[in-house]
Protein backbone atom coordinates (compact mmCIF):
# COMPACT_ATOMS: atom_id res chain seq x y z
CA UNK A 1 0.00 0.00 0.00
CA UNK A 2 1.33 3.49 -0.66
CA UNK A 3 1.94 5.37 2.49
CA UNK A 4 -0.11 8.93 2.48
CA UNK A 5 2.67 10.75 3.82
CA UNK A 6 5.58 10.14 0.98
CA UNK A 7 6.98 13.01 -0.59
CA UNK A 8 7.40 13.21 -4.62
CA UNK A 9 11.01 12.64 -5.01
CA UNK A 10 11.07 13.86 -8.38
CA UNK A 11 9.56 17.06 -7.20
CA UNK A 12 12.61 17.06 -5.09
CA UNK A 13 14.87 15.99 -7.39
CA UNK A 14 14.21 19.09 -9.85
CA UNK A 15 12.59 19.08 -13.20
CA UNK A 16 15.99 19.55 -14.57
CA UNK A 17 16.24 15.86 -14.66
CA UNK A 18 13.76 15.33 -17.06
CA UNK A 19 15.49 17.71 -19.42
CA UNK A 20 17.71 15.89 -22.47
CA UNK A 21 19.97 19.35 -22.87
CA UNK A 22 20.52 19.05 -19.03
CA UNK A 23 21.55 15.48 -19.30
CA UNK A 24 23.39 15.74 -22.10
CA UNK A 25 25.39 18.36 -20.30
CA UNK A 26 25.67 16.82 -17.24
CA UNK A 27 28.90 15.34 -17.56
CA UNK A 28 30.56 18.61 -18.98
CA UNK A 29 29.15 20.40 -16.16
CA UNK A 30 29.68 17.73 -13.02
CA UNK A 31 33.79 18.14 -14.34
CA UNK A 32 33.69 14.30 -15.29
CA UNK A 33 34.74 12.94 -11.45
CA UNK A 34 36.96 10.25 -11.21
CA UNK A 35 35.42 7.39 -9.45
CA UNK A 36 38.45 5.25 -8.76
CA UNK A 37 38.56 6.85 -5.35
CA UNK A 38 35.04 5.46 -4.31
CA UNK A 39 36.14 2.20 -6.19
CA UNK A 40 39.02 2.10 -3.79
CA UNK A 41 37.29 2.61 -1.24
CA UNK A 42 34.76 -0.16 -1.79
CA UNK A 43 37.85 -2.51 -2.16
CA UNK A 44 39.64 -1.61 0.77
CA UNK A 45 36.60 -2.33 3.02
CA UNK A 46 35.95 -5.62 1.95
CA UNK A 47 34.01 -5.70 -1.47
CA UNK A 48 35.36 -8.27 -3.43
CA UNK A 49 35.20 -8.73 -7.35
CA UNK A 50 31.47 -11.01 -6.79
CA UNK A 51 30.07 -7.54 -5.12
CA UNK A 52 26.27 -6.60 -5.38
CA UNK A 53 27.00 -2.81 -5.81
CA UNK A 54 23.59 -0.08 -6.07
CA UNK A 55 24.29 3.56 -7.06
CA UNK A 56 21.82 5.54 -6.11
CA UNK A 57 21.19 8.92 -7.88
CA UNK A 58 23.36 7.50 -10.65
CA UNK A 59 23.24 9.88 -12.79
CA UNK A 60 25.09 9.27 -16.47
CA UNK A 61 26.84 6.71 -14.63
CA UNK A 62 30.38 7.83 -14.22
CA UNK A 63 30.86 5.29 -11.00
CA UNK A 64 27.86 3.04 -12.02
CA UNK A 65 29.92 1.91 -15.53
CA UNK A 66 33.45 1.83 -13.72
CA UNK A 67 32.00 -0.28 -10.92
CA UNK A 68 30.66 -2.54 -13.43
CA UNK A 69 34.03 -3.16 -14.81
CA UNK A 70 34.86 -4.19 -11.09
CA UNK A 71 32.09 -5.96 -9.58
CA UNK A 72 29.70 -8.22 -10.61
CA UNK A 73 26.44 -6.70 -9.98
CA UNK A 74 25.81 -2.55 -10.31
CA UNK A 75 22.21 -1.57 -10.01
CA UNK A 76 22.07 2.24 -11.68
CA UNK A 77 19.00 4.00 -9.56
CA UNK A 78 18.25 7.68 -10.79
CA UNK A 79 14.61 9.36 -10.59
CA UNK A 80 15.43 10.42 -14.49
CA UNK A 81 14.44 7.84 -17.25
CA UNK A 82 16.93 9.95 -19.23
CA UNK A 83 19.59 9.39 -16.88
CA UNK A 84 18.83 5.77 -16.90
CA UNK A 85 18.69 5.53 -20.86
CA UNK A 86 22.17 6.96 -21.17
CA UNK A 87 23.46 4.21 -18.98
CA UNK A 88 21.95 1.13 -20.68
CA UNK A 89 23.47 3.08 -23.94
CA UNK A 90 26.44 3.30 -22.44
CA UNK A 91 26.74 -0.10 -20.58
CA UNK A 92 25.30 -1.89 -23.88
CA UNK A 93 28.14 -0.07 -25.97
CA UNK A 94 30.99 -1.58 -23.72
CA UNK A 95 29.23 -5.21 -23.16
CA UNK A 96 28.91 -4.74 -19.47
CA UNK A 97 25.48 -7.02 -18.88
CA UNK A 98 26.24 -7.01 -15.34
CA UNK A 99 25.12 -3.64 -15.13
CA UNK A 100 21.43 -2.81 -14.34
CA UNK A 101 19.60 0.88 -15.52
CA UNK A 102 16.34 0.88 -12.38
CA UNK A 103 14.56 3.81 -12.75
CA UNK A 104 13.77 5.02 -8.96
CA UNK A 105 15.15 7.23 -5.79
CA UNK A 106 15.76 6.87 -2.29
CA UNK A 107 12.47 6.13 -1.01
CA UNK A 108 11.38 4.37 -3.94
CA UNK A 109 13.92 2.18 -5.15
CA UNK A 110 12.96 -1.64 -4.38
CA UNK A 111 15.90 -4.28 -4.73
CA UNK A 112 15.31 -7.61 -5.46
CA UNK A 113 18.32 -10.69 -5.39
CA UNK A 114 20.58 -11.02 -2.34
CA UNK A 115 21.21 -8.22 0.01
CA UNK A 116 23.83 -5.47 -1.85
CA UNK A 117 27.29 -5.59 -0.59
CA UNK A 118 27.70 -2.18 -1.24
CA UNK A 119 25.85 0.99 -1.70
CA UNK A 120 26.88 4.64 -3.58
CA UNK A 121 25.62 7.80 -3.61
CA UNK A 122 27.31 10.75 -4.86
CA UNK A 123 25.74 14.57 -4.83
CA UNK A 124 21.98 13.18 -4.16
CA UNK A 125 21.27 12.57 -0.86
CA UNK A 126 21.04 16.77 -0.73
CA UNK A 127 17.87 16.44 -2.83
CA UNK A 128 15.68 15.43 0.38
CA UNK A 129 15.18 17.69 3.56
CA UNK A 130 16.79 16.25 6.81
CA UNK A 131 13.66 13.95 7.63
CA UNK A 132 13.59 12.27 4.01
CA UNK A 133 17.09 11.81 4.63
CA UNK A 134 16.94 9.82 7.60
CA UNK A 135 14.02 7.88 5.51
CA UNK A 136 16.71 7.26 2.74
CA UNK A 137 19.26 6.37 4.81
CA UNK A 138 16.97 3.72 6.81
CA UNK A 139 16.07 2.34 3.69
CA UNK A 140 20.16 2.10 2.70
CA UNK A 141 20.58 0.46 5.84
CA UNK A 142 17.92 -2.38 5.12
CA UNK A 143 18.97 -3.28 1.31
CA UNK A 144 22.70 -3.74 2.88
CA UNK A 145 23.86 -6.78 4.51
CA UNK A 146 25.60 -6.66 8.04
CA UNK A 147 28.95 -5.18 7.11
CA UNK A 148 28.09 -3.82 4.12
CA UNK A 149 29.52 -0.36 3.27
CA UNK A 150 27.90 2.83 1.77
CA UNK A 151 30.29 5.33 -0.03
CA UNK A 152 27.96 8.42 0.16
CA UNK A 153 29.89 12.09 -1.20
CA UNK A 154 27.50 14.71 -1.01
CA UNK A 155 27.70 18.70 -0.34
CA UNK A 156 28.10 19.37 3.37
CA UNK A 157 28.45 21.93 5.22
CA UNK A 158 31.38 21.66 7.55
CA UNK A 159 31.28 25.18 9.36
CA UNK A 160 29.76 26.79 12.26
CA UNK A 161 26.04 28.71 11.63
CA UNK A 162 27.99 32.22 12.05
CA UNK A 163 30.52 31.43 9.61
CA UNK A 164 27.92 30.47 6.68
CA UNK A 165 27.62 33.64 5.13
CA UNK A 166 31.95 34.08 5.03
CA UNK A 167 31.94 30.22 3.31
CA UNK A 168 29.42 30.84 1.00
CA UNK A 169 31.17 34.18 -0.21
CA UNK A 170 34.41 32.21 -1.32
CA UNK A 171 32.51 29.42 -2.76
CA UNK A 172 30.61 31.49 -4.97
CA UNK A 173 33.75 33.56 -5.52
CA UNK A 174 35.29 30.74 -6.61
CA UNK A 175 32.93 29.35 -9.43
CA UNK A 176 32.75 28.76 -13.26
CA UNK A 177 32.57 31.89 -14.70
CA UNK A 178 30.84 29.87 -18.38
CA UNK A 179 27.57 27.73 -17.37
CA UNK A 180 28.56 25.26 -20.03
CA UNK A 181 31.77 24.01 -18.48
CA UNK A 182 30.83 24.12 -14.73
CA UNK A 183 28.75 25.79 -11.71
CA UNK A 184 28.48 29.28 -11.72
CA UNK A 185 27.94 31.51 -8.65
CA UNK A 186 24.24 31.57 -9.31
CA UNK A 187 24.31 27.74 -9.51
CA UNK A 188 25.49 27.55 -6.14
CA UNK A 189 23.04 30.15 -4.65
CA UNK A 190 20.49 28.32 -6.28
CA UNK A 191 21.37 25.18 -4.57
CA UNK A 192 21.81 26.81 -0.70
CA UNK A 193 18.25 28.37 -1.50
CA UNK A 194 15.92 25.69 -2.75
CA UNK A 195 18.11 22.27 -2.46
CA UNK A 196 18.57 20.72 1.31
CA UNK A 197 22.56 20.01 2.08
CA UNK A 198 22.99 19.89 5.41
CA UNK A 199 25.62 20.52 8.40
CA UNK A 200 28.20 17.53 8.58
CA UNK A 201 27.13 18.17 12.72
CA UNK A 202 23.47 16.96 11.60
CA UNK A 203 24.35 14.30 8.88
CA UNK A 204 26.50 12.23 10.96
CA UNK A 205 24.12 11.41 13.81
CA UNK A 206 21.96 10.76 11.04
CA UNK A 207 24.02 8.35 9.73
CA UNK A 208 24.38 6.51 13.55
CA UNK A 209 21.12 6.74 14.54
CA UNK A 210 19.98 4.18 10.85
CA UNK A 211 22.43 1.90 11.50
CA UNK A 212 25.90 3.20 10.16
CA UNK A 213 29.32 3.25 11.93
CA UNK A 214 31.42 6.21 10.16
CA UNK A 215 34.75 4.29 9.13
CA UNK A 216 36.37 7.24 7.20
CA UNK A 217 35.40 10.98 6.31
CA UNK A 218 37.17 13.47 4.39
CA UNK A 219 35.91 16.81 3.80
CA UNK A 220 37.33 19.67 0.88
CA UNK A 221 37.08 23.37 1.55
CA UNK A 222 34.67 22.71 4.03
CA UNK A 223 31.69 22.36 1.59
CA UNK A 224 32.51 18.58 0.19
CA UNK A 225 32.22 15.78 2.31
CA UNK A 226 33.25 11.73 1.20
CA UNK A 227 32.15 9.28 4.00
CA UNK A 228 32.78 5.58 3.83
CA UNK A 229 30.52 4.09 6.57
CA UNK A 230 29.78 0.35 7.34
CA UNK A 231 26.27 -0.82 8.49
CA UNK A 232 26.20 -2.15 11.59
Amino acid sequence: MPTPWMIDELAHAGPEHLDEEFVAGFDRKQGYPDPAPDIDALRAHGIAEDATVVDLGAGTGRFALAAARAFARVVAVDISPAMTRVIGERAAAEGLTGLEPVRGGFLSYEHTGPPADAVHSRHALHQLPDFWKTVALRRIAALLRPGGVLRLTDLVYDFAPDEAEDVFADWLAGASTDPARGYTADDYAEHIRTEHSTYRWLLEPMLAATGFEIVDADYRGRLFGAYTCVRR
